[in-house]
């Protein structure tokens, strides 16, 4: 709670999948959030075919928001390889964009602090992909570890560098097995990857958000028991609001 007593409200939503179809619709669904929430997360695939044209809807119906946007990319955002121009209209935009980066927001005098990657694919546990035999296939290992590690970077930052009262953990690919039940289970690889949890239970978190599995669960936990929630828009409709108290005592809604 901030020093008025008040809950912290974090609201979350991905996979949004702007084009110009959505023009006009995505408004009503946003801008709800600002009676409702302190701050807004965008958890990845803010386009559907990775346009900056795409991207450009988004913020028009982004315009009405009046509480801080932290945001991350997500695999279709990079289908052109207009990621960057993508990210660079977004910041334009007044939009925080992370992508192994921090950011802290003062809320009613309590730092909350967002860590953000768009992870990658793997899988999970021990069906995680081992780096071994091909190049190809250690390539691919070595994507979800690098993400894997500037995740971890950001929230040693948050934790031990500028230690802040909460940490909210934004990932785009599902950091855990549980918030992917649901999907065909031929897909779990390609749908997140554990080596994302663990720096999660290691630094510590009050929540995490993902999106990508579209056809998933919407709540899990982490082994550390802390609360991750799948906010793609395919499965939840809405955004989802995450409350924080004292002490990493929360609610949710």
């Amino acid at each position: 709670m901030g020093a008025e007593g008040t809950p912290i409200r974090i609201a979350a939503y991905a996979d949004i999948h702007a084009h110009a179809d959505l023009r006009g619709r995505l408004r009503g669904e946003l801008e709800s959030v600002n009676d409702q929430a302190d701050v807004l997360v965008l958890a990845g695939d803010l386009t559907f075919f990775g346009a900056i044209e795409e991207a450009r809807v988004l913020i028009e119906e982004l315009h009405g928001l009046q509480i801080p946007i932290i945001g991350i990319l997500g695999n279709h955002d990079f289908e052109l390889s207009q990621e960057d121009s993508i990210r660079q209209a977004m910041i334009e935009a007044g939009v925080i964009m992370l992508d192994g980066g921090i950011h802290v927001v003062d809320v009613r005098g309590e730092r909350v602090g967002f860590a953000g990657v768009k992870g990658f694919c793997g899988g999970f546990g021990d069906r995680l992909v081992a780096p071994f035999g091909e190049a190809a296939l250690k390539a691919f290992v070595r994507v979800g570890q690098i993400e894997a590690e500037k995740f971890s970077d950001a929230l040693h930052r948050l934790r031990v560098t500028d230690p802040v009262d909460h940490v909210v953990a934004v990932v785009h690919y599902a950091p855990i097995r549980d918030t992917v039940v649901g999907e065909s289970m031929d897909l779990w690889p390609f749908l997140g990857n554990s080596s994302l949890c663990e720096p999660i239970d290691r630094h510590g978190a009050d929540v995490v958000f993902h999106g990508h599995a579209h056809y998933g669960s919407p709540f899990g936990r982490t082994p550390g028991g802390i609360p991750v929630y799948n906010v793609a828009r395919p499965l939840v409709r809405t955004p989802i609001v995450h409350y924080l108290t004292p002490k990493s005592a929360s609610i949710a809604v």
